[in-house]
C-alpha cells in the first residue's frame, strides 16, 4: 500500500492537535511536516509529533506530499485552501469552511478546478451512534423526519475565536455547523430560512456566546439548535452535543458524548472516552479518499450549507427578522 504523506497547516486551532495525533496512528500515512507562523507553537508541535518545522506554509507544500489539513484561524482557510490546491494538495479543512459564503464557494472552486479534494472536518459523521442513527433512518424505522432538536454546549476557547475578523463568529457560528451538519446529512434536505436569537455574557461583552437557532428545510422539517460556549470551568465535560429526531412513526435520539465513562465526586468530576473517536475516522476517511482516488464523505459544498446558515443567523438576529437562503446554499 502507497504511504499517504500529509502536512498540517497551522497549529491555531487546538483540533490540530488531535489530526496530527491520528495521522500517525493510521497505517499508510506519514506526518511529513507542519508548518505555522508561530515559530514557538509550530516548533513545539513539530517536536512533538517528530516532524520537520516550516515557518512559511508555501515551503511546506514544495515537499513530497499528498494532502494537508489545514488548522488556521477560520479567516486565513481560503488563502491556505488556495495554496495548497494550486500545488496539487487534497485538503481537509477545519469547520466552519470560511467565514464568507463568498470565500467558501472560491474553496470549492479552486479544488474543483485542480482536480483535488476538498474535505470539511465534520468528525461527528464519523462516529458508531452517528451512523446507527442514519442507518435506523434510511430503514424509515422512525418515517420522515418532521421536527429535529440539537444542542451543542462548550467552553469559550479564547484567542483568535473571540475575534471576529479571524473567527466570523462567536458560539453561534462555531457550534452552529455540527449540528445542522447532522440535520441536513439525516433529513436529506436544504436549509431554506434561519430565525436565531443570541447574546453575550455581561462580564465579557466580546462576542456571541450563546444564540438559538430555528431553521426550515425544504422537504417541510424543521429544526432548533441550542448553541453556547457557557460552560463553566468545573463543568465535568468540554461540550455536549445531542439530537432528537421526531419522526411519523417514532423517535430517536442521539447523545453524541455516549460512549463514555463519567465519574463524579466531592473533589472532582472526570470524564473517560472509552468509545470511537471520531476524529480518527474523519482523518482515515480523508486519507482513503485520497488513496483511492474519490470524493470525500463530506464535501465543500456540505461545509458551505452549514457556513451558509451560521451566517444567516446573524443577520436574523441583528434584524429580528427570518432569513431566507439562496437556492444554492
Amino acid at each position: 500500500m502507497k504511504t499517504t504523506r500529509v502536512g498540517i497547516i497551522s497549529f491555531e486551532h487546538m483540533h490540530a492537535y488531535s489530526y496530527a495525533s491520528c495521522v500517525q496512528r493510521l497505517p499508510g500515512a506519514e506526518l511529513v511536516g507542519i508548518a505555522d507562523q508561530d515559530p514557538r507553537r509550530g516548533m513545539d508541535a513539530a517536536y512533538r509529533f517528530r516532524t520537520p518545522y516550516y515557518r512559511d506554509y508555501q515551503d511546506l507544500l514544495k515537499q513530497e506530499l499528498d494532502a494537508v489539513i489545514i488548522c488556521s484561524a477560520n479567516a486565513r482557510h481560503r488563502e491556505h485552501t488556495e495554496a495548497a490546491a494550486q500545488a496539487g494538495k487534497h485538503v481537509m479543512v477545519e469547520k466552519p469552511i470560511a467565514t464568507s459564503v463568498a470565500d467558501g464557494q472560491a474553496m470549492i472552486d479552486v479544488c474543483r478546478k485542480a482536480g483535488v479534494n476538498l474535505q470539511i472536518a465534520f468528525p461527528s459523521r464519523f462516529g458508531a451512534p452517528t451512523r446507527r442513527t442514519k442507518e435506523r433512518l434510511v430503514a424509515g424505522d422512525i418515517g420522515k423526519i418532521r421536527a429535529m432538536t440539537g444542542t451543542n454546549h462548550g467552553r469559550n476557547p479564547g484567542g483568535w475565536f473571540i475575534d471576529p475578523a479571524l473567527s466570523g463568529g462567536g458560539a453561534v457560528f462555531d457550534h452552529t455547523v455540527h449540528i445542522l451538519d447532522l440535520m441536513r446529512w439525516y433529513t436529506v434536505e436544504e436549509p431554506v430560512e434561519v430565525f436565531c436569537e443570541m447574546d453575550k455574557l455581561p462580564q465579557d461583552d466580546i462576542i456571541d456566546e450563546f444564540g438559538l437557532l430555528m431553521v426550515k428545510f425544504s422537504g417541510g422539517s424543521f429544526g432548533t439548535i441550542d448553541t453556547s460556549w457557557c460552560h463553566p470551568e468545573n463543568y465535568p465535560v468540554w461540550g455536549d452535543a445531542y439530537l432528537r429526531l421526531v419522526g411519523e412513526k417514532g423517535l430517536l435520539t442521539l447523545d453524541l458524548e455516549s460512549q463514555a465513562s463519567r465519574l463524579y465526586t466531592k473533589s472532582s468530576a472526570g470524564l473517560e472516552y472509552w468509545g470511537d473517536d471520531y476524529d480518527f475516522g474523519l482523518v482515515a476517511e480523508f486519507v482513503a479518499s485520497v488513496r483511492e482516488g474519490r470524493a470525500p464523505a463530506v464535501i465543500g459544498e456540505d461545509g458551505l450549507a452549514a457556513t451558509a446558515v451560521a451566517l444567516a443567523a446573524y443577520d436574523s438576529a441583528r434584524t429580528g427578522r427570518p432569513v431566507r437562503l439562496l437556492p444554492s446554499c
